[in-house]
C-alpha cells in the first residue's frame, strides 16, 4: 500500500522536493561554468499515459540553446523555459503512406514510434545529467568524487543499455518509417533491465545525500542556476536522476499499447505477450529489492535511547509500509515509521552530519495496536486553555494509536497534514493489522498441520512417531490394508474438521 503526501511509498522512490524560487548570489566566474556544459540535443519525451504517478515529460516547439548569453543579474527576469516538442510518427514520416494503412495499423505504428522516441529522449537526458551536473560539480570541486558516485549510482551503465535497444529498433524500421516486428527484439532485450536493480536500490541513499548536500551554499547555488537555465526544462537534478525509474515502470504501459493495436493473427502477438510478462516480472522483483533496501536504510538510522527499545520486530522487518512526518497534540513534529509488524515513533535529529531518527517511545506491535479515527475538533491542543484559543485548522485530521500490554501502555494523538494524508495513514495501518492477523491465522493452521492422530487417538507431532509404533503398525498390517477402516476414519476426520471449520467461521464473523 502506498501513501502519498508526506508519507513515503514502498513501491516509489521519494518524490523530489521543489527547489526554492529565492534568488541567490551569482557565481563569480560564470564563464567557467558555461564552458563546462557541453551542448546536448534535447528532443521530445512525449507523455504516453496519465497513470504514471510521476511522469517526467514536457512539450515545446523549440530546442534549448545552451550557449546563449545568460544574464545572472538579480534585476534580470528568469530565462524562458525551453521545453520539448511532441513528435508523432504520422508527422515525422511521409503522410502519403498513411492512406494505405488502416486506422489500427497507424495507431500501432504510433505506439512503436513512441517506444523508440522515448529511448532516444531517455539517453539524451541521462547524458545531460552527467555532462551538465556530474562533470561540472566534480571539476569545480563542489562535491567529492565519492559523493557524486553515491548520488549518481550506476547511471553511466544505463546509457549503453538503452542505446542498444534504440539501435535495434532503428535497424528494423523500413525506409518509409514503418516497423513490422518488434516483439522478438523486446523479448531478447528486456532481461537486460535486471541491471536496474542496483540503480533503484541506491536511490533512497542517493536522495538523502543530495538533500544533505543542498545545505552547502555552493551546491545549492549551482543547482539553482542549472534549474533557471534553459537546458534544464525546469527539472532539478533529482528529476533527471529519477527518469530511469519512471521509464522502467512505463514499459508495461508502452508494450500493452502496442499489443492493443496488434492484430490477433500478427506474428508479433505472441512475442509481445511474452515481453509484457518479462517486464512485469522484472519490475516486481526490482520493486521488492528496492523496498528491502529502503527498509534497511532506515533501520540503520534508528537511534535507541536505551536497549529496552530494541525490538526483534524491527530487526526482522523487510519493508517500510509507509513513513512520514506527523504532529502530536502538543505540536511536536514526529517521524513515524510503519514497518510490517511494528509502528515506530521517532524524532528526526542530526547525528554525525546525517539525518537520523531517535526513538520517541517504545515500539508498538501492530498486532496489539488500537487505531481510532478521531473526528475534527475531538482533540484539545496542549491543554484546555491553549486548546480553547487555538486555530480550528490545528485540531483537524487527527487519529489515535494506543497500546496496552500489562503495565506498559501508550496513547498518541497524531495529526496529518490534510484529510487525504490522514486517510492514507489509516488505510496503511488497517492493512498492516489485517496482514498480521491473517499471518497469525495461517501460522495456527500450519501448526495444526504438524500434528497427526496416533493409533490410540491422541495427537502426536508429525515426524515424532516412534520406531516401535511404526514397527507395530507394519506387523499388524502384514503387508495388507483394510480400506474400509481407513475410509471410515477419513469420513470421521472430515466430519470433525467440517464442524470445526463451521464453528471457526461463525467465530470470525
Amino acid at each position: 500500500m502506498c501513501c502519498s503526501g508526506s508519507i513515503k511509498c514502498q513501491m516509489e522512490v521519494r518524490k523530489p522536493r521543489e527547489p526554492s524560487n529565492k534568488r541567490v548570489k551569482p557565481l563569480s566566474r560564470v564563464t567557467s561554468l558555461a564552458s563546462l556544459i557541453p551542448p546536448v540535443r534535447a528532443t521530445p519525451l512525449k507523455r504516453f499515459s496519465q497513470t504514471l504517478q510521476r511522469s517526467i515529460s514536457f512539450r515545446s516547439d523549440s530546442r534549448p540553446d545552451l550557449f546563449s548569453p545568460r544574464p545572472w543579474s538579480r534585476n534580470m527576469p528568469p530565462a524562458n523555459t525551453k521545453r520539448r516538442g511532441s513528435k508523432l510518427w504520422s508527422e515525422t514520416f511521409d503522410v502519403c503512406v498513411n492512406h494505405m494503412l488502416t486506422s489500427k495499423e497507424i495507431k500501432r505504428q504510433e505506439a512503436i514510434f513512441e517506444l523508440s522516441q522515448g529511448e532516444e529522449d531517455l539517453i539524451e537526458d541521462l547524458k545531460l545529467a552527467k555532462k551538465a551536473y556530474h562533470d561540472p560539480m566534480l571539476k569545480l570541486s563542489i562535491m567529492t568524487e565519492q559523493e557524486l558516485n553515491q548520488i549518481f549510482g550506476t547511471l553511466d551503465s544505463l546509457i549503453p543499455l538503452h542505446e542498444d535497444l534504440l539501435r535495434r529498433l532503428q535497424e528494423v524500421r523500413k525506409p518509409d518509417g514503418s516497423t513490422e516486428h518488434v516483439g522478438h527484439i523486446l523479448v531478447g532485450w528486456l532481461p537486460c533491465l535486471n541491471s536496474y536493480d542496483s540503480y533503484c536500490s541506491n536511490q533512497v541513499a542517493a536522495k538523502a545525500l543530495l538533500d544533505h548536500k543542498k545545505q552547502d551554499h555552493r551546491v545549492q547555488d549551482f543547482l539553482q542556476r542549472c534549474l533557471e537555465s534553459p537546458f534544464s526544462r525546469k527539472l532539478d537534478l533529482w528529476n533527471f536522476l529519477d527518469i530511469p525509474r519512471s521509464r522502467l515502470v512505463k514499459y508495461p504501459l508502452l508494450l500493452r499499447e502496442i499489443l492493443r493495436h496488434t492484430p490477433n493473427d500478427h506474428p508479433d502477438q505472441q512475442h509481445l505477450e511474452e515481453a509484457i510478462s518479462i517486464i512485469q516480472g522484472i519490475v516486481a522483483e526490482i520493486n521488492i529489492k528496492t523496498g528491502e533496501s529502503e527498509c534497511q536504510y532506515y533501520k540503520e538510522r534508528l537511534i535507541y535511547l536505551e536497549e529496552g527499545q530494541r525490538d526483534s520486530l524491527i530487526d526482522n522487518s523487510r519493508v517500510v509500509c509507509c513513513h512520514g512526518e506527523l504532529k502530536n497534540n502538543r505540536g511536536v513534529k514526529l517521524h513515524v515509521f510503519l514497518f510490517e509488524e511494528v509502528l515506530v515513533i521517532t524524532r528526526a535529529i542530526t547525528h554525525n552530519e546525517q539525518l537520523c531518527y531517535q526513538l520517541y517511545r517504545q515500539p508498538i506491535p501492530v498486532r496489539e495496536l488500537v487505531l481510532e479515527d478521531l473526528q475534527d475538533g475531538e482533540v484539545r491542543l496542549g491543554g484546555s486553555i491553549r486548546g480553547a484559543f487555538s486555530n480550528n485548522e490545528r485540531i483537524k485530521n487527527f487519529f489515535r494509536v494506543s497500546f496496552k500490554n500489562g503495565s506498559q501502555s501508550q496513547t498518541h494523538s497524531l495529526q496529518a497534514n490534510d484529510s487525504f494524508n490522514k486517510q492514507q495513514w489509516l488505510n496503511c495501518i488497517r492493512q498492516a493489522k489485517e496482514k498480521v492477523t491473517c499471518a497469525g491465522k495461517a501460522g495456527m493452521l500450519s501448526s495444526e498441520a504438524h500434528f497427526l492422530l496416533s493409533p490410540n487417538g491422541s495427537r502426536v507431532p508429525q515426524g515424532e512417531t516412534t520406531l516401535e509404533q511404526m514397527d507395530q503398525s507394519d506387523c499388524e498390517s502384514d503387508c495388507s490394508m483394510d480400506t474400509s477402516e481407513i475410509s471410515t476414519d477419513c469420513e470421521r476426520m472430515e466430519q470433525t474438521n467440517s464442524c470445526e471449520n463451521e464453528k471457526q467461521i461463525e467465530t470470525n464473523v
